[in-house]
């Protein structure tokens, strides 16, 4: 791998799968002045912008950055990759940080319209209570491994989730399962009813009014399987297939090869959508818990 002047490239301390990217000062530094041109209202309703800003990332690398962003994402063998500031000072506030994670989407395909939020991106913030109707913002409970984008109908290949800020946190920790570590991968995935196409709904909060049918199971061009499942939304149509989301459901919880890690404040985890699923940890219970979450998801280019 080429090095890159003003970011530190190095294996995650808990997985060779997952690379760490860091920013050092002086890239972080000369980013304020192009993020500075356009507020969070311009990027939202006029999408060029967010090209304009991903193009001053990439121009202070040579423009290797793009093509290391995308090598990783693209690459069966790795598929995800955490970035961040090596440095967090006063200036990385949540505004920045949310033009970061624009910028660096922008370097890898198109973001979804977020229908929960209306915009590319959504935020949302997990408290101590709450009375939403997704796991998303129940802190105390466990969020089982899941792939995001079951319940649309727009291509989701990858998606990025930043912590932007956190407070009164014990818990929460981020958990992660590669398809290729997954102990039952090939009996699952080969399994006919994981191949059927099941109907998938999503609850109020997430604003779809339709529902699309999909398999759990597909395979790429290589023949490796590809995963879009997770446990809130699938309606099965029988009971071979509620059988088989319980089975898989206990399979994927039970893994041994699951990467369970705390993600940094002012930090983003990029993932390929199709092998990689992601969940979280329960919280300790604190009243005073706080944590905001940013969210984009979307398709790479095509060319």
């Amino acid at each position: 791998m080429d090095k890159i002047e003003g970011i530190e490239v190095h294996n995650h301390k808990d997985s060779s799968r997952i690379l760490n990217i860091q920013l050092d000062d002086e890239i972080v530094k000369k980013l304020i002045f192009p993020f500075n041109k356009f507020d969070l209202t311009a990027l939202e309703l006029k999408p060029f912008t967010r090209f304009t800003i991903a193009k001053s990332l990439d121009d202070l690398t040579n423009n290797k950055l793009s093509k290391l962003l995308n090598s990783i994402i693209r690459d069966r063998s790795t598929g995800c990759f955490i970035i961040g500031p090596k440095n967090i000072s006063s200036k990385i506030n949540d505004k920045f940080l949310v033009k970061l994670s624009t910028a660096v989407a922008h370097l890898i395909g198109t973001p979804n319209h977020d229908s929960m939020a209306g915009k590319y991106y959504a935020r949302f913030h997990v408290k101590h209570e709450d009375a939403s109707d997704s796991y998303l913002r129940k802190a105390y409970r466990n969020m089982d491994l899941h792939t995001d984008g079951t319940y649309v109908k727009e291509i989701t290949d990858w998606l990025i989730m930043t912590k932007l800020e956190e407070h009164n946190v014990l818990g929460g920790e981020t958990a992660m399962l590669h398809l290729d570590d997954w102990e039952h991968c090939d009996d699952l995935s080969n399994d006919p009813v994981g191949q059927q196409d099941f109907i998938w709904g999503s609850p109020k909060s997430k604003n779809i009014d339709y529902k699309v049918e999909h398999p759990v199971f597909s395979f790429d061009e290589k023949g490796k399987p590809k995963i879009s499942y997770i446990d809130q939304f699938p309606e099965p149509k029988n009971m071979d297939q509620g059988n088989f989301l319980q089975k898989l459901s206990d399979a994927l919880e039970e893994s041994k090869n699951k990467i369970i890690t705390k993600l940094p404040v002012g930090h983003s985890i990029i993932a390929n959508n199709y092998f990689w699923l992601h969940g979280r940890k329960p919280f300790k219970e604190n009243k005073e818990l706080s944590r905001e979450l940013l969210r984009i998801r979307g398709s790479f280019f095509v060319n």
